[in-house]
C-alpha cells in the first residue's frame, strides 16, 4: 500500500462513518484494512492511514469550523458527503501533519477526481488553497522558490 492508497482508505472509512452514522471509526478501519492483501499494506502506510483518521476524527469540530470559516456560502451540513470527508481529511493532514501542504492538496484533489462530483476537485482545490493560505505554514510561492 502506498500514501496515496493510505488516504484512500482512510477517506473510505470517514465517509463510512459520517454517510451511515458509524460511531466506532476504529472497527470500520480494522474492517476496510482486513479487506486487503496482505502483500499490499506494508505497516507504516498502514499506521499513516489509521493515524490521519484518528486526527481527522478527534480535531472534527475545529475541522468544520475551518471549513465554514473559509467556505461560509456551504454549511458544513451542505457539503456533499464526498467533498466534506475529503476536506476534512485533507484539512487534517495540512493542520497536524509534516506533508508538504501541496502534497495533501494534489492528493485531495485526486481523490475528489475519483469519488467526487464533476466540480469537486475545484470546490476542493478552492477551500485548500485558501485553507493554506490562512495557516501558519503558508509561503508565497516567491519565498517557496527561492529554496
Amino acid at each position: 500500500m502506498n500514501r496515496h492508497y493510505a488516504r484512500v482508505i482512510a477517506f473510505q472509512c470517514l465517509y463510512e462513518v459520517d454517510f451511515k452514522g458509524e460511531k466506532n471509526f476504529i472497527e470500520v478501519f480494522k474492517r476496510h484494512i482486513n479487506n486487503i492483501k496482505d502483500n499490499e499494506k506494508p505497516d507504516e502506510n498502514v499506521d499513516f492511514a489509521k493515524d490521519i483518521l484518528e486526527k481527522t476524527v478527534t480535531h472534527l469540530e475545529e475541522i468544520d469550523k475551518i471549513i465554514e470559516k473559509t467556505a461560509p456560502e456551504w454549511p458544513i451540513d451542505h457539503v456533499a458527503v464526498v467533498d466534506r470527508n475529503i476536506l476534512r481529511l485533507a484539512i487534517a493532514e495540512l493542520e497536524y501533519f509534516d506533508t508538504p501542504p501541496k502534497v495533501a492538496i494534489n492528493e485531495a484533489i485526486e481523490i475528489a477526481k475519483t469519488y467526487g462530483s464533476e466540480t469537486s476537485s475545484k470546490f476542493i482545490n478552492g477551500v485548500l488553497g485558501t485553507v493554506y493560505r490562512q495557516s501558519k505554514k503558508y509561503v508565497p510561492e516567491e519565498e517557496d522558490n527561492k529554496k
